[in-house]
């Protein structure tokens, strides 16, 4: 078995992604917020290289001007900011780029199918940590860019790379100090609340499990058209959410030494939980609900509770969109039985190992992970990013397409951040097979059977994808 960085590895560098507006040192602080209670064996601390490079004026923007290079992105706020901007790289750079923006299941196919084949038709690629991470490491499917960080010629002095934060680095790292790609962007799960809905029952904003499902109980009405809670029901993308739930019995799915923890008494619990707002407190098709479905019913103030990422908000404030504008409130994620842990997410900017412009596909990744494009999503509400000085940008905070709430959110997710899948190779097999399982506990199926029939179809897969 290879060594890989694991999620308890992971934990210690990644729990305070977004803490830090409330210090100088933002978003880089050395301990988690007194609400988080400490993981029940400590983590050790990932090993994140530091990047020495000579200062110089040996660098240039325009060194592969007259090359065209493929970017594939996602469909998604992140991608069109870059898409928007693109001609100000092209200008930059002389640099021409195509950029592909399929939705994000279809993206990640088409990684899959690529990468596996040999060739890719991209030269550049946006991509999930939280789902890709463990796979392109092992198969070294991108390229290991601390050459480029150490080269003067290659590494825009203005770059800085003690400007992303802990998280973001420990996300692009792998155990054995490869950087595989710049981070971008961190989301966190939250609830968002229908503040309208809470106050006109006098229900109080959620600080835990037993209130969020007290407040569905009390809010549900479904002769008026207004829903408890809606989370993600459509196989694949609801695991994420019954695995952010689970973080609340201090618990992964899967430990750092592979042992499936899907069928302990602390996840049937958690199915139960999932279950009871899903099945009795949920629009009815909630089972093929995917985030956007979630979005589009919390948009319309169908819905009391949504339970997911953080980087959503942004149509909830825009009143062309939304009925919702000036009503959300942005609930960090509850303390759960045990503990209180947001779900963390992260995205980045990877270079294929199999383009033939290697060169200007770092050109592009760095300026999609500038300073200045992520102030733009930032501003746009797109998640948490993984560059510190966001935070403190002027601009992007002058611009803000969402409340300071928003902001506050964010900052306060981050001091309790933690990975919410697994780091395995298997991630969208394990999605799948889970996901069918949550799917059927909607319609009523008792939730240690499905539980136990996920996990021993699930098992065999994991174990060979390590052998």
């Amino acid at each position: 078995m290879s060594k890989q960085m694991t999620r308890r590895d992971f934990l210690k560098a990644t729990m305070l992604a977004g803490a830090g507006l409330a210090s100088a040192s933002i978003l880089n602080a050395c301990a988690p917020a007194t609400t988080a209670p400490a993981p029940t064996t400590a983590p050790a601390q990932p090993t994140v290289p530091a990047v020495v490079k000579t200062p110089g004026d040996q660098f240039s923007w325009q060194r592969f001007k007259g090359e065209k290079i493929e970017a594939l992105l996602i469909k998604n706020t992140q991608g069109d900011i870059m898409v928007k901007n693109l001609k100000e790289f092209e200008d930059l750079t002389g640099i021409t780029v195509g950029a592909d923006q399929p939705a994000e299941q279809q993206q990640r196919q088409k990684l899959a199918v690529e990468f596996a084949s040999g060739a890719t038709s991209f030269d550049v690629v946006y991509y999930s940590f939280h789902v890709q991470k463990r796979l392109f490491g092992k198969n070294k499917w991108v390229t290991d860019i601390r050459d480029y960080l150490k080269d003067p010629t290659m590494t825009a002095p203005e770059f800085d790379w003690d400007d992303f934060s802990a998280a973001g680095k420990a996300w692009a790292t792998e155990a054995d100090g490869r950087i595989d790609a710049l981070p971008n962007k961190i989301d966190y799960f939250i609830i968002y609340c229908n503040k309208e809905l809470f106050a006109a029952k006098n229900v109080a904003l959620p600080k835990t499990y037993d209130d969020v499902v007290n407040a569905a109980k009390t809010l549900h009405d479904p002769s008026k058209n207004v829903y408890g809670f809606a989370g993600r029901g459509l196989k694949n993308a609801n695991t994420i959410l019954w695995t952010s739930m689970l973080l609340g019995w201090d618990m992964d799915a899967i430990d750092s030494k592979l042992t499936l923890n899907t069928t302990s008494p602390d996840a049937i619990e958690c199915a139960k939980l999932y279950q009871n707002l899903m099945k009795n407190y949920a629009p009815a098709g909630v089972g093929g609900f995917n985030w956007n479905e979630c979005q589009s019913a919390f948009a319309l103030g169908q819905v009391a509770m949504w339970w997911d990422g953080l980087g959503f908000a942004t149509p909830l404030e825009d009143p062309k969109t939304s009925k919702v504008v000036g009503k959300v409130a942005y609930v960090v994620a509850p303390k759960g039985p045990k503990a209180q842990w947001a779900g963390m997410t992260g995205d980045g900017m990877g270079i294929s190992n199999f383009s033939k412009k290697k060169g200007a596909a770092w050109y592009f990744s760095m300026w999609a992970a500038s300073k200045g494009l992520l102030a733009k999503s930032f501003a746009q509400g797109s998640g948490a990013q993984a560059r510190n000085s966001v935070y403190t940008n002027a601009d992007a905070l002058k611009s803000l397409l969402v409340p300071k709430e928003w902001v506050d959110g964010v900052v306060n997710s981050g001091k309790i951040g933690r990975p919410t899948l697994p780091i395995i190779v298997p991630v969208t097999e394990f999605r799948d097979i889970f996901g069918v399982a949550l799917n059927n506990m909607i319609g009523g199926a008792d939730p240690a059977t499905e539980l136990k029939k996920a996990q021993d179809e699930f098992k065999p897969i994991l174990d060979k994808s390590e052998a």
